[in-house]
């Protein structure tokens, strides 16, 4: 995978993770430490996947996790940035949401190889939406683990909160299913490029499992 693209975005964001987690360390505030050591092992995730399993990821994908994983841990958590902007939580929220939802399409897809598709559009959709959501409340699981192990705040206390969350979870997610039902119709709506960049990079696998682009004609 090429990641030159995205080599200024890479140190951008991990430079001030790797200072903020030697501060932490230093000041032995063990919690904000773990928070952003964790965040920057996660920044390593795309190209172990990418090279594990010889996907190529969207460079416009790659982006979008770096600066959600700075905005959700740096900016969020370490400068309260949840805290000072209602907005904060739900804009991460949804976005991140929209992402699982185009990953629910993706994986949905490799469940059905062949020369033809053997659900409809619609029915494909709705299991990638089922998908997404589910990452989502595992998400929220998450978190509720983290705030009961770890003394942290991911939940801001609140019930409230959590169900607000799964209720931009399910706006994300039908986004994100929406435009990948649109893009097996041949119609380009919301993120339906950013799946169509993702079948170009491997074009290989999908023409292995009978994908077809939204020209209609099979790889």
């Amino acid at each position: 995978m090429n990641f030159e693209c995205v080599r200024y975005l890479t140190p951008a964001v991990r430079g001030p993770l790797a200072v903020a987690s030697g501060v932490a360390l230093l000041t032995r505030q063990c919690t904000n430490a773990f928070v952003i050591i964790t965040a920057l092992i996660l920044t390593l995730l795309p190209r172990i996947f990418s090279n594990r399993f010889h996907i190529q990821l969207p460079l416009s994908f790659l982006a979008a996790i770096f600066l959600f994983l700075f905005g959700a841990q740096f900016l969020g958590e370490l400068s309260y940035f949840y805290n000072k902007f209602w907005w904060w939580d739900v804009l991460l929220s949804s976005s991140s949401t929209v992402g699982f939802g185009i990953i629910g399409f993706l994986f949905v897809c490799y469940l059905f190889p062949g020369n033809r598709y053997d659900a409809t559009p619609s029915t494909l959709g709705l299991i990638a939406f089922s998908v997404a959501l589910s990452i989502g409340a595992l998400w929220e699981i998450f978190k509720i683990a983290m705030d009961r192990i770890f003394g942290l705040n991911m939940q801001k206390s609140s019930l409230v909160d959590t169900i607000w969350d799964l209720i931009v979870d399910t706006i994300g997610a039908s986004f994100g299913a929406i435009s990948g039902f649109f893009w097996l119709k041949g119609q380009s709506l919301g993120l339906s490029s950013m799946i169509e960049e993702f079948i170009q990079n491997n074009r290989s696998l999908f023409r292995r499992l009978g994908i077809r682009s939204k020209t209609g004609k099979s790889d």
